[in-house]
């Protein structure tokens, strides 16, 4: 019989038959059915074979029928293996505490790491990540992907311009690229102001240069609104020096935006209900830990977390999962003419401020056309705004 699993896992013997005749002895373990395998003759009077560990129980009445002796050689197989583990059960178990809990250490957070920050900033990022669950002590499958975190700690941290995170083994590590004003340079090369759109002329205040144009004006793009010449006369060489034209022009602007407004609108919006299915998955194989049952949500969004498990630096090809099931739910928003108006006026206020300079300002608005069609309300607004409207235009020496 070959010496296959069921050999293993039941438990086999090595023996050395002893005796005048051990032909005999194999004779009679085959008529009674043992199995023996491997036999191999030494002498004229041994024989050494392999035999299942239940069947060499059974061999004593034949061993006295044939004036044989036996002896046990080896013993292998899983029942031996078991016996061997017992007997050793101390050192076996520090070895196997000693593993469980290298594997637990290795899948938390030990480090926090800041590159790039000054105190201010990094005191702010180091509130942010620890809000976030990021700390020494906690376990890295609970927490978000690189990319989510990378994405969240850009958005929070009001000095940064940019945060690059990175998983080092046990260590978080962020790298930060705070936001740098550009100091104004002074200037000092001539210069004109020029104007930047069609508008006219509300204020203007002039540090440095002669204005061409006063309050009321109206000026295309591109006319010279403040010179840089300072003098009587331009033309006359003698009386005229060049300065860095300086001033601030403000000018009311017209524009003019389309807004659409559908009077039906169907939205899907969260109801704060969620249920989490956890997973322990190997080899692509999911087993489900917590979180059994059926989902009976009748509409849901789903989203998937997933974090390998490490032993010290590398990957297992075991991960943790988590599958989120979020409920949803859609209602159906119905506007008036009325409402649907003033919905687009901000709608469209907001888009325009959007284009706008910081300082601008929106001291009118008129709505010129409306119409309802096809289920939606078409506006068309004009707006007045106020705003800088100053551009430089250097002074080229000998022009």
């Amino acid at each position: 019989m070959k010496n296959n699993w069921t050999n293993h896992l039941h438990g086999y013997v090595r023996v050395r038959i002893d005796g005048d005749y051990p032909e005999t002895f194999l004779n009679r373990c085959i008529k009674e059915g043992i199995s023996i395998w491997q036999i191999k003759k030494i002498g004229d009077k041994r024989i050494v074979c392999y035999m299942d560990v239940n069947d060499a129980k059974r061999i004593r009445p034949l061993l006295r029928m044939t004036h044989c002796k036996v002896t046990f050689i080896q013993r292998n197989g899983l029942p031996f293996l078991v016996k061997r583990i017992l007997a050793r059960s101390g050192f076996v178990g520090g070895l196997a505490a000693f593993l469980v809990i290298m594997f637990i250490l290795s899948n938390m957070v030990w480090g926090v790491e800041i590159k790039g920050a000054s105190p201010q900033v990094e005191h702010e990022l180091r509130q942010v990540v620890t809000e976030m669950g990021i700390k020494r002590g906690a376990f890295q499958f609970s927490l978000p992907s690189v990319e989510l975190i990378q994405r969240d700690v850009t958005e929070l941290v009001q000095g940064a311009t940019w945060v690059g995170v990175r998983q080092k083994g046990t260590t978080f590590e962020f790298e930060v690229v705070e936001q740098q004003l550009p100091e104004e340079a002074e200037r000092y090369s001539p210069r004109h102001l020029v104007s930047t759109k069609k508008a006219i002329i509300r204020k203007i205040f002039v540090e440095h240069g002669q204005a061409l144009v006063k309050p009321n004006d109206f000026v295309e793009k591109g006319d010279r609104l403040v010179s840089g010449y300072i003098g009587k006369d331009e033309a006359e060489d003698e009386e005229k020096e060049l300065v860095p034209a300086q001033a601030v022009v403000l000018g009311e602007i017209w524009y003019k935006s389309q807004v659409e407004v559908p009077l039906d609108t169907l939205f899907t919006t969260l109801t704060g209900e969620a249920k989490s299915k956890h997973y322990v998955s190997i080899y692509g194989f999911d087993l489900p830990i917590w979180g059994f049952g059926n989902i009976h949500f009748e509409q849901t969004t789903e989203s998937l977390h997933e974090r390998p498990f490490k032993f010290f630096k590398w990957s297992l090809p075991i991960s943790y999962k988590r599958n989120d099931f979020l409920e949803t739910q859609q209602y159906e928003r119905t506007y008036t003419k009325e409402e649907a108006v003033k919905a687009g006026r901000e709608r469209g206020r907001q888009d325009l401020m959007k284009h706008l300079p910081k300082d601008a300002e929106i001291i009118g608005e008129k709505v010129l056309h409306e119409a309802v069609e096809n289920g939606k309300v078409n506006l068309r607004i004009h707006y007045q705004v106020i705003e800088d409207i100053t551009s430089e235009q250097p002074i080229i020496q000998g022009d």
